[in-house]
C-alpha cells in the first residue's frame, strides 16, 4: 500500500460507512419487508452486506487494504503489512466513519438518528460463534491472499454471507461494527452492554486466525501470473 496515509483514511472511512450502511440498512429493510419472517429477514440482510463487500474491497483494496475492520488492521500491522503507527488513524477512521454510516442510515429510514440498541446478544454461545466468525473471517482474507489474491473481494463476500447463517451471533467479526451496531435499535442491533465481550471474543479469534495460517502456509505463495489486490498486503515470508 503506497498510497498516501490521508487517502487510505479516506478510503477506509468511505469503505466503513457504506458497508455499515448497508448492513443496518438492509436490516431495517427487510424487517419492513419480511412480515415477521426472521428468517428471511436474515436472508436479506446477508445477502446485501455480502454483495457490499464484494464491490468495497474490489474498489478499495488496492488504496487502503480495504482492512474496514481493526482486527483486521491489528493483524496486517502484527503481520507488518501495516506501519503500527498506522493502527490507530485507521481504527479510529473506521469506527466514526461506520457511526456516521449507522445514522446516516437512519436519516434515510427516517427514524431518529440517535439510537441504542436494545438487542440482547450474549453467553458463550454468541461468543464462540463470534471467535470463530472472527478466526474464518482472517483466515480466509491471509490464506486466499496468498494463493489467489484476485478472489480475495469474492471470497470474503461468500465468507461473510455463509457466517450470518453458521454462526450463532450471526457474524458480526468486527469491532467497530459492533459498536455502530449498539446504536441502532434495529434488526441488526446490540446492546451496548453486550459489546465488550464481543470484541474481547473477535479479537481472540482474529489472533488465533493469523496463528493458523502460519501454521497452514509456513511459506507465501500465489499461483504465477496472478497480482496481488493490493501490493505489500502480507510480508513474502515468515
Amino acid at each position: 500500500m503506497t498510497a498516501p496515509l490521508a487517502r487510505r483514511l479516506l478510503a477506509e472511512g468511505f469503505g466503513s460507512a457504506m458497508l455499515f450502511a448497508a448492513v443496518i440498512g438492509s436490516g431495517i429493510m427487510a424487517e419492513r419487508l419480511a412480515g415477521g419472517n426472521v428468517a428471511l429477514a436474515l436472508l436479506a440482510n446477508s445477502a446485501a452486506t455480502g454483495a457490499m463487500l464484494f464491490v468495497l474491497i474490489t474498489i478499495l483494496g488496492p488504496i487502503s487494504g480495504a482492512h474496514l475492520n481493526p482486527a483486521v488492521s491489528l493483524v496486517m500491522a502484527i503481520r507488518g503489512a501495516l506501519g503500527w503507527r498506522d493502527i490507530a488513524p485507521y481504527v479510529l477512521t473506521q469506527l466514526l466513519c461506520g457511526i456516521a454510516g449507522a445514522w446516516l442510515t437512519h436519516l434515510m429510514f427516517e427514524v431518529p438518528i440517535l439510537q441504542v440498541s436494545t438487542h440482547m446478544r450474549t453467553g458463550p454461545g454468541q461468543w464462540a460463534g463470534e471467535a470463530v466468525a472472527t478466526f474464518g473471517l482472517v483466515l480466509t482474507i491471509l490464506g486466499i491472499a496468498r494463493q489467489r489474491p484476485s478472489l480475495v473481494p469474492a471470497a470474503v463476500a461468500l465468507y461473510i454471507t455463509a457466517a450470518y447463517w453458521f454462526t450463532s451471533s450471526t457474524s458480526f467479526a468486527n469491532p467497530a461494527i459492533t459498536v455502530a451496531r449498539s446504536l441502532t435499535d434495529s434488526f441488526s442491533g446490540i446492546a451496548p452492554r453486550n459489546v465488550p465481550m464481543f470484541i474481547l471474543f473477535q479479537l481472540a479469534g482474529a489472533l488465533l486466525g493469523a496463528m493458523a495460517v502460519n501454521v497452514l502456509f509456513p511459506k507465501s505463495f500465489a499461483r504465477e501470473g496472478e497480482r496481488p489486490l493490493y501490493p505489500g498486503a502480507l510480508p513474502k515470508a515468515d
